[in-house]
């Protein structure tokens, strides 16, 4: 308990699957937690939740893609609670599975727009606040496939290499005022995504991506979340620029 307390989050994509296990996480670890999304009454849940275990905690509507937005909901969380710590990039969509050949624009486009964007605006509008607190986190979630390919997914994989290559250039432009910059690189983690994927292909996928972790099952969001509250704490304060795996081995092959 109280690894975060006393410090102010921001979580985008909070309503469901890691984000909401970013967001309960850090609340139960004394974090003040914005919860922005799109799903208003999912993540309003995940504010009722929260504040029902004695937890602060507020809902924002947020589409990462629009700057302006991003800037006044980390604008109104600092004047809500006095600060801003803490920023989790979480928000992301799968995007289409087709082979580079077949993606067309617009959905290639959608998806950098999510995926990538929506971390710039997030660290873009996070450091100013972050260097009026002294310093802070910025918890980028990027992906196994921002490590190595699976010829799937070509513009996922591609988004999520951003963001690892993002969060290594940021950890080195703001060392120097105590703003660490980290990416999580979660494995195949059992989301209402990855459900959802896994209907579209009759039940085949998450058999397959289970084969294929060493460890013989999918994670859970919680497995990600620990690691989230592990960059968001002091404990981690020698850490930035890192890449923290939490993929039940995949990678290690």
């Amino acid at each position: 308990m109280d690894r975060v307390k006393g410090k102010v989050a921001v979580v985008t994509g909070a309503a469901r699957g890691i984000g909401r296990a970013c967001a309960l996480r850090l609340a139960e670890e004394g974090a003040a937690v914005a919860v922005t999304d799109l799903l208003d009454d999912e993540g309003q849940g995940v504010v009722d939740e929260i504040t029902s275990n004695g937890g602060r905690a507020a809902y924002w509507k947020l589409d990462v893609c629009n700057e302006a937005a991003v800037e006044r909901v980390f604008n109104e969380t600092a004047d809500r609670w006095g600060r801003l710590d803490i920023i989790v990039n979480n928000a992301g969509i799968a995007g289409p599975a087709e082979p580079t050949d077949k993606i067309n624009e617009a959905d290639w486009d959608k998806l950098f727009a999510v995926n990538v964007k929506g971390v710039f605006f997030g660290t873009k509008h996070a450091v100013p606040h972050l260097r009026k607190a002294g310093g802070g986190s910025i918890i980028n979630m990027s992906s196994i496939y921002g490590l190595v390919g699976a010829a799937d997914a070509p513009a996922y994989h591609a988004a999520k290499g951003a963001v690892t290559l993002m969060s290594k250039n940021d950890a080195l432009l703001y060392a120097g005022e105590d703003i660490r910059v980290n990416a999580v690189h979660p494995g195949f983690i059992r989301t209402p995504m990855v459900e959802q994927a896994d209907e579209e292909f009759d039940g085949q996928l998450i058999p397959a991506v289970t084969a294929k972790t060493p460890v013989g099952r999918l994670g859970d969001p919680d497995d990600i979340a620990w690691a989230v509250v592990y960059l968001a704490s002091d404990e981690s304060r020698f850490v930035t620029g890192s890449s923290l795996v939490v993929d039940g081995g995949y990678t290690a092959k």
